[in-house]
């Protein structure tokens, strides 16, 4: 399939009462629709894939190019996987701002009803969020995560990064799989305009990178401090970080921790409480300049496609035909359940045309 390239500006205001209403509702019947037909799992894969869930939001009648596509279409989600009740096995957790402080709490209260462990879930949650805050550093702050997951550990991830200096969003998806390496090419896409060179380590490309800082990691203290002292004497110009961006203190501090902590990968480094987006900058650097191990600069963001209508384009959402939509896949979702597949399958039929 073809993809072409969209922006995601940032827009204000909220979706209209009567449209996002309508939305949980045909969100709610389609998950079901999906789930009955093709399982939970399939259900993942899809909100995972950038082009089929901007393509949904679309379905659903939000704007093409607005980043609130994101946030609005993961709450109808969540909402409309409410209303379902116990019916479905997926857990849709965290959301904008606030919320995504709360995504935790939100899984612990799934593992409660479902008598699973949820701490692998958690920490899935912080470290993919860590992540895409702090080890791939492209200029965009997250403000929106949303973790979805099933009974037995299938995740899928939508979160979304802000840049008040170009008013856009950045999309990041993610999806569990047996061979995926989250420290290495994670994404199933990340969404935005604007590409330019960023500090990616989690890129594969940076694999010495990530191995350098590991070494470094073991080195004393003290020469830890000493090798930094080296570097911002010869400070090159690079874009991801600069002598004025570094308290030293702290940093020396973070170096510290993380020596003290005996890493033995990239990713325990990351986990570690207070190593933010300078602290791996400085590391980026060190591993660049003593170890001559660059870490990757090539942006990941991947890019799609589709067109909407909230604000009227291409048209107004049509509420009455809005509604038949929801009111026929309701009818072929009962009848089903009951034994009668005729009508949904006609539905199966309509997306092979």
């Amino acid at each position: 399939m073809k993809r072409s390239v969209t922006s995601l500006p940032l827009h204000t205001g909220r979706a209209p009462a009567w449209l996002f209403e309508r939305m949980k509702r045909l969100c709610g019947a389609l998950i079901e629709v999906i789930v009955m037909e093709y399982g939970p799992r399939e259900l993942l894969a899809r909100l995972a894939d950038p082009l089929w869930f901007q393509a949904f939001g679309c379905v659903v009648g939000f704007d093409w190019h607005s980043s609130g596509l994101t946030t609005t279409l993961c709450g109808a989600l969540k909402e409309g996987l409410a209303s379902l009740g116990d019916d479905v096995p997926l857990a849709i957790c965290g959301g904008k701002a606030k919320r995504a402080i709360r995504t935790p709490d939100d899984i612990r209260r799934y593992g409660e009803r479902w008598g699973t462990d949820v701490s692998g879930m958690v920490a899935t949650s912080r470290l993919c969020a860590k992540i895409d805050n702090t080890a791939v550093q492209d200029g965009y702050s997250l403000y929106h995560h949303t973790f979805i997951f099933t009974p037995d550990g299938s995740w899928a991830i939508i979160q979304q990064g802000m840049s008040g200096e170009k008013r856009d969003a950045r999309r990041y998806q993610w999806l569990s799989r047996d061979n995926l390496d989250i420290m290495s090419d994670p994404h199933t896409g990340i969404t935005c305009d604007h590409t330019r060179e960023v500090l990616n380590f989690v890129a594969s490309r940076s694999a010495d990178a990530r191995g350098a800082v590991i070494d470094f990691a073991s080195e004393n203290p003290d020469r830890m401090a000493g090798i930094w002292e080296d570097v911002t004497l010869s400070m090159p110009r690079r874009h991801y970080i600069s002598a004025a961006d570094v308290n030293t203190g702290r940093l020396l501090k973070a170096f510290k921790a993380i020596h003290e902590t005996h890493p033995q990968s990239f990713r325990d480094i990351l986990e570690i409480r207070g190593v933010g987006p300078r602290t791996v900058g400085a590391l980026a650097l060190v591993s660049e300049l003593v170890y001559s191990a660059p870490p990757s600069f090539t942006d990941p963001a991947r890019f799609s496609f589709a067109h909407g209508g909230k604000d009227g384009y291409p048209f107004p959402v049509d509420r009455k035909t809005y509604e038949h939509s929801i009111d026929f896949l309701k009818t072929c979702i009962d009848k089903a359940k009951m034994g009668d597949r005729e009508k949904l399958d006609a539905f199966k039929r309509m997306a092979k045309i």
